[in-house]
Parts: C-alpha cells; sequence; structure tokens
C-alpha cells in the first residue's frame, strides 16, 4: 500500500532541538590548525549560528510539503519518496538517487526543469532521514535497489531509468543488475574507477587514477569509521545536534567546487533530516553492509565527470567494466552536482536518455 506522506515535526522536537544548541559545549582547537585537524571552528559555528538564529524549519518543511511525498513499506522497511508526474503521459520514468551525506534535498533545484521530460520518482534510501532508521541487518545496496525497483512495479512503471552520484551511483547500477528487464538506461554523476592492470592511459587519466590511488591507500576517515564502528559513532551524532551539522556539512564544504554558491539552508535542511530522524547510525551502516560495488551494470552507461568531484572517473576503465554510451566534462561543479550546477545535470540527464524508452 502507497500512502501519502507529509512532514509535520511536533514543535517539542524543535525546543528541544534549540536548547541543545543553546548549551553546546565546544572543542579547544590549535591556532591556525585551518583544515588539517579537522572541520575547523571558524567554519563550525557560523553554520551553528544560522542554525539557531536565522534558519526557519517551516519554511523548508514547507517546501518539502509541496512536493508530492509518499510512503510505502517494502521488505519490512518503510520507504519515502517523492513521485512528481510530469505534463506529459509519455514522459519517461526517472529515479533520482541520493548518497551520503545527502537527502531527497539535493534534488530540490533539478524537479521542476527534470519534471518537464520524466515522471520523476526521488526516494530516500533506506536508513536515511525519512525511510529510517533500517531495524535489521542485510540492508546493502543490493537490497535497496531490489525495494526501489518494487516501488516502482507498485507506481505502475515498467521501463525506467536511473541516476545517482555517490551511493545513488550504485544503487542505481544496482536496480540494473536486480531489474534488467525494467532498467532502460543508468545515467551517474559519480563513477569510481579502481586500476586495471594492461590499460594504456592519457597523462589526464593517470593523473586522475593517482588520485584514485591515493585514496585508497588512505581511506577518509568517516569511510573507515562507517564501515567498521557505525554504531560507536552513532552515539555522539545522534546526542549532539552540533556533532551532526559538523560530520555533515564539512563535507559541502570540502566536496564542492570552491566556485559553488551552495546554499547554507538547504545544507542545514539535509541535516535536519538525519537529525529529526535519528539516521546518522543506520545512515552510516550502509558501507558496514556493502563494501565496494563492482559488479558490471547490464544497462547502457552515461557518465557526468564534474571538476571539482572527490575523484574523476577515468573513461577507458569505466568502459573495461559497464557499456559505456555517454560521456560527458565538465569544468564546474563538485559532488554535490544536482545543488552546485542543477543546469548542467539536467541537460546532460536529458541528452543522454533522449530517444530511450
Amino acid at each position: 500500500m502507497i500512502e501519502p506522506f507529509t512532514l509535520d515535526v511536533p514543535q517539542a522536537e524543535l525546543d528541544d532541538l534549540a536548547d541543545r544548541l543553546a548549551r553546546t559545549r565546544w572543542p579547544e582547537e590549535l591556532p591556525e590548525a585551518g583544515f588539517d585537524y579537522g572541520f575547523p571552528l571558524a567554519q563550525v559555528r557560523p553554520l551553528v549560528d544560522r542554525w539557531r538564529n536565522g534558519y526557519d524549519w517551516r519554511r523548508h518543511e514547507a517546501e518539502l510539503n509541496a512536493l508530492p511525498q509518499f510512503t510505502t513499506e517494502v521488505d519490512g522497511q518503510r520507504v519515502h519518496f517523492v513521485h512528481v508526474r510530469s505534463a506529459r503521459d509519455d514522459a519517461l520514468p526517472l529515479v533520482l538517487i541520493h548518497g551520503w551525506p545527502g537527502s531527497v534535498v539535493e534534488f530540490l533545484d533539478v524537479v521542476e526543469p527534470l519534471s518537464r521530460d520524466f515522471h520523476l520518482v526521488i526516494p530516500s534510501i533506506p536508513g536515511f532521514g525519512l525511510s529510517g532508521p533500517t531495524t535489521e541487518r542485510g540492508w546493502d545496496v543490493y537490497r535497496v535497489a531490489r525495494a526501489f525497483a518494487e516501488v516502482m512495479g507498485r507506481l505502475g512503471y515498467r521501463r525506467y531509468g536511473t541516476q545517482g552520484g555517490d551511493w545513488g551511483s550504485s544503487i542505481a547500477r544496482a536496480m540494473a543488475v536486480v531489474a534488467p528487464e525494467n532498467v532502460v538506461a543508468v545515467h551517474l554523476n559519480y563513477l569510481p574507477t579502481p586500476p586495471v592492470e594492461g590499460v594504456e592511459l592519457s597523462e589526464e587519466d593517470d593523473r586522475r587514477l593517482d588520485r584514485i590511488k591515493a585514496m585508497m591507500r588512505n581511506r577518509p576517515g568517516y569511510q573507515v569509521l562507517h564501515a567498521t564502528r557505525p554504531q560507536t559513532v552513532a552515539y555522539a551524532l545522534t546526542d549532539s545536534p552540533v556533532g551532526q551539522l559538523a560530520w555533515i556539512a564539512e563535507k559541502f564544504v570540502e566536496w564542492v567546487d570552491p566556485a559553488s554558491e551552495t546554499d547554507v539552508d538547504r545544507v542545514l535542511t539535509n541535516v535536519m533530516l538525519y537529525w529529526l530522524t535519528g539516521t546518522a547510525g543506520s545512515s552510516a551502516r550502509l558501507a558496514r553492509e556493502t563494501g565496494f560495488v563492482s559488479d558490471p551494470c547490464p544497462a547502457p552507461v552515461g557518465v557526468a565527470v564534474f571538476a571539482h568531484d572527490i575523484v574523476r572517473s577515468v573513461r577507458p576503465l569505466a568502459e573495461r567494466v559497464h557499456p559505456v554510451e555517454h560521456w560527458s566534462e565538465f569544468a564546474r561543479g563538485g559532488h554535490f552536482a544536482a545543488m552546485e550546477v542543477p543546469e548542467l545535470l539536467v541537460g546532460d540527464i536529458r541528452e543522454f536518455f533522449a530517444g530511450r524508452s
């Protein structure tokens, strides 16, 4: 059963948040440390001040409620999603899938332009925000993919495309693996390409691969914690709103194009969905359950590479694994393309899916 959903956070929860923010216990910091030891106080304090004194949750709650939202239960788990039908009856359905530390909020700026050409389904990953928390083991990328395929079937969609970045990239590809008769094509704005022996690369691709190798040798701290101790880190993040803010907002600072004008309130709304639902731990568990996803995608693949992403895909390596039919390189944008450069992402999605049904 699919049921309409409206966000209506009790005022008591907002009052509790305000009280916790007012009583923040700040850590000390080394002089002129910058980012050498982590997210600096000089960047966190202004975000907290905005959260306390300028941010209006009710306004952003209303913005989310302006979109048609629904929930359904799949495999014992609540799944939340936005469903916006195009005015074109013959439009291709398209699943837009966020990653960590994202949410459906990432896609707010692309809903209107994309819905001119696509029926949009934008789910929250089980364990994340309004689809969380999960309550049992085993919610890996493929189980999420099967759940999303089930949602599409319940909506009556038999042929559709998938799109995603970060975890959304893995889930979008996994949907093509678990529902190959349904997924017509897969568009990605992030695609890990680990080293493969015997592939001749250009100088530029060698530079990209060097960065990938460096990241593989020295995994970021958050990845290690999520993949090994998600429960341990959840205590701090679930109890401290500033802790949750710093854990997430750091990524929206480090992973974006420095020239991007990221909306601070949009980032805070994203943080709110984790805070209000207490899903710091369950969202982190996806890394513990899944690991690296390397299965070949059976559907045609389109890749959009943004210049300031965490790492940039190497095309010859991607083509060794996936049936790549479309490749775009952009000089602007980073990891959160739908928020940073929505017009570029929308244009690339339209170009890739043109003529597919």
